[in-house]
């Protein structure tokens, strides 16, 4: 388990990040409720639609199997989930990398706490999973679309955009960042 400072200003939290398990599908699907929720009522609804994920099947297996498969990691502050990280293979939906990657797969954090550094602390999670496992690719894939602040966010966060795909009628970009081996 990885401990570690978030927030801003003087209201800092320990946050804590641990392996997640199937008891944590259902915090899942509520920080997922509340990215859509929040996303709707900023009038971008080309990402994920307006439509709750905790209604969709697809959704609801998806997130399962990746607690099945160990590719979630949990962040909490106290017993708050406040982020969830999912890594594993790349999306089918992508090009094959040509070498080993660690692909982030999942990235959602608590909406009331936006601006509070557990995404981009829990993206440094995903760097200390790839340096564990002698990997120096980390790539992520996200939405293209409207104004293109989400590949800004990742680039922020130390990632290069690489492709574009697309999957029907929602735009995609891949971002990939090389890892020192430290």
């Amino acid at each position: 388990m990885q401990t570690g400072q978030v927030g801003y200003g003087e209201d800092r939290y320990e946050m804590r990040i641990r392996p997640g398990s199937l008891d944590d599908v259902a915090a899942v699907l509520r920080l997922m409720d509340g990215a859509v929720e929040w996303l709707v009522s900023q009038g971008r609804t080309g990402q994920w639609g307006t439509a709750p994920m905790s209604g969709d099947p697809a959704r609801i297996a998806r997130f399962t199997a990746m607690a099945e498969q160990g590719e979630l990691h949990i962040a909490t502050i106290g017993d708050e989930v406040v982020g969830v990280l999912g890594v594993g293979p790349a999306m089918e939906y992508v090009p094959a990398a040509a070498e080993p990657e660690v692909y982030v797969r999942l990235l959602v954090t608590d909406r009331a706490r936006k601006g509070s550094e557990i995404g981009a602390r829990l993206l440094d999670h995903a760097r200390d999973i790839a340096r564990e496992r002698g990997v120096v690719l980390l790539r992520v894939d996200c939405y293209a679309g409207a104004d293109g602040a989400l590949v800004r966010y990742y680039e922020r966060q130390g990632f290069t955009a690489a492709e574009t795909f697309q999957v029907g009628e929602w735009p995609g970009q891949i971002l990939a960042e090389r890892l020192d081996s430290r």
